[in-house]
């Protein structure tokens, strides 16, 4: 990934990408719509009996990680992240598709993960104190609790399964290590392992974040656990939406880099031709680059920075 392979720059493609995947800029808003929606909609109001409060009777806690700072570290930090590699690479490709592959991850999480919520209706390990701030419990006949709390603090102690926290953490920061994975070729077979440090470390944040959550009582173990399958889940699919997997030889770009550079590449040689010459017309485009045949040689394109011929590849020559 030198200097000498195709530049694609904000400039330059950023306008007529943008075009392209502005239906998929559409569904993201739809998306975002979406989740606010469920966040409004009152959860499941699930019958929670005398018996059954004695495993929610934990304190109400601060959050040692608050909702907003969500966005900002599984969000806005990854961007932060393909920022650089874009003022590294001039690559608008892989800045768009690895935003637009995050964005997808982590607001098809939230959609995933609210809908949920309201669905199960499960209490908080603090649902107690929610519902009974005074720490005096009423119940109906049939038993089900009779809450004179805040009706905004009850109606979010109903929603403990899935995490938030985690689901989101995993979603945007499990992205990210995907991202990483495959920019620094972690898999390469080279067996440099100090690269999985770059790698777990994203993951390790989300780890730490999930076990805050048991920690602060607002979610159950089965929660967490839940919220960061979803969130990894959803990770994994958005990326290979964009992205080759990181152990494959071409892991380190985007899919649309690569299509792009072929025919870039296509049109440069057959415009370099001298019409002189007996060409015969065909350009193959291959895994790796693009291939001009003539009677006399062979060229292969390469987009790691270099440009082989025939007589290079045989004798394993870069």
């Amino acid at each position: 990934m030198d200097s000498q392979q195709p530049r694609h720059t904000i400039k330059s493609h950023g306008l007529a990408l943008a075009r392209n995947h502005i239906h998929d800029w559409l569904i993201l808003s739809l998306l975002l719509a979406t989740i606010f929606i469920l966040n409004l909609i009152h959860p499941f109001n699930r019958f929670v009996a005398q018996d059954m409060m004695t495993g929610l009777k934990f304190p109400l806690k601060d959050n040692t990680i608050p909702f907003w700072a969500v966005p900002l570290y599984a969000v806005l930090l990854p961007m932060a992240v393909f920022a650089a590699f874009y003022h590294y690479r001039r690559d608008v490709y892989d800045l768009h598709h690895a935003v637009l592959g995050l964005l997808f991850s982590v607001f098809i999480t939230g959609v995933i993960t609210e809908a949920i919520k309201d669905a199960v209706g499960r209490p908080r390990p603090d649902f107690f104190w929610r519902c009974f701030p005074d720490g005096k419990d009423l119940y109906d006949r049939w038993g089900d609790v009779i809450c004179h709390g805040d009706i905004d603090v009850i109606r979010q102690g109903h929603k403990s399964f899935p995490s938030g926290h985690s689901s989101w953490s995993f979603s945007g920061l499990g992205f990210l290590s995907l991202y990483l994975s495959g920019k620094i070729k972690a898999f390469n077979r080279e067996g440099h392992a100090a690269k999985l440090c770059i790698v777990f470390f994203p993951l390790l944040v989300a780890c730490l974040v999930a076990i805050s959550r048991v920690d602060n009582y607002r979610h159950h173990w089965q929660d967490v656990i839940g919220g960061g399958l979803i969130g990894i889940t959803m990770a994994v699919f958005c990326y290979l939406q964009f992205f080759a997997p990181p152990y494959d030889t071409e892991g380190w770009g985007p899919y649309a880099f690569f299509q792009a550079s072929e025919l870039s590449c296509a049109t440069t040689q057959v415009s370099e031709h001298d019409p002189a010459r007996d060409f015969v017309g065909q350009v193959e485009v291959q895994q790796r680059g693009v291939v001009g045949r003539d009677n006399n040689s062979v060229i292969v394109c390469s987009f790691d920075g270099s440009d082989m011929s025939l007589e290079d590849l045989e004798s394993g020559r870069r």
